[in-house]
């Protein structure tokens, strides 16, 4: 008999942990993988990814929006659940959290200043905690680290910086629509290995849910078909 109860309880368990919704931790200010559209709410190919994982794995699903800076120790804490935040994943950041595979293939980055004899390894903008950021340090040029993407391009434009460097496809767009204000400099600077979904390390079974469904998008197609929507042009990544 207390067998029996035992088990009906883990079952019961099993079913309410099945209905918990799971939060999703983004910046929100990283077109185009995720940010604020003008209807004051979230888009991005991210959200529609996130948005498709959930529907897929049959998880109710919560977006929560968080400074880039503190989004790590934040997921760690239990302010949410998974990280969709355009993050590249690494070996130092793997050593913190767990990362499903990449979703978004190892691309690169990409200097950006007002003209192209800019001095790269002069003062460089990047946002703080980012795989351009480490770059940067470790190039030589003098890092200037602000804490959102968009304040490192303001940085160019004001005079405080001599470029930007960042992920080459956030920075296309920017300087597609500058109308020559902004040039990229020299050559791209592969970094990472792409992006991927940051889970907690003991968050196993919810990781395996996120990779099944990144695996099965990459299997029938829809993957790329989100990638072809919001990374238009001669370049759009694929798996």
């Amino acid at each position: 008999m207390r067998i029996a109860l035992a088990s009906a309880l883990a079952l019961c368990a099993g079913a309410a942990l099945a209905q918990d919704v799971v939060r999703i931790g983004t910046e929100g200010a990283y077109p185009p993988y995720n940010f604020i559209n003008d209807a004051g709410e979230l888009a991005g190919f991210e959200i529609d990814l996130g948005n498709e994982i959930c529907a897929r794995a049959g998880l109710t699903c919560e977006w929560v929006t968080n400074d880039w800076d503190s989004i790590i120790p934040n997921l760690v804490s239990g302010n949410y659940d998974v990280i969709m935040a355009g993050m590249s994943i690494t070996e130092e950041r793997a050593q913190v959290i767990s990362f499903t595979q990449d979703y978004y293939p190892p691309t690169a980055s990409a200097y950006v200043a007002l003209s192209e004899d800019a001095d790269i390894m002069g003062v460089v903008a990047a946002q703080v905690n980012t795989i351009q950021a480490g770059h940067v340090a470790e190039s030589g040029a003098t890092l200037l680290e602000f804490a959102t993407p968009e304040e490192t391009v303001a940085a160019v434009r004001n005079g405080e910086a001599d470029a930007v460097f960042a992920d080459y496809d956030y920075l296309l767009p920017i300087v597609e629509a500058s109308g020559g204000e902004l040039v990229f400099v020299g050559e791209r600077v592969p970094l990472g290995g792409g992006v991927g979904a940051g889970l907690r390390q003991t968050d196993d079974a919810l990781r395996e849910q996120f990779d099944a469904v990144i695996t099965e998008m990459k299997a029938d197609g829809s993957l790329n078909a989100l990638l072809a929507e919001w990374f238009p042009g001669d370049e759009v990544p694929s798996y």
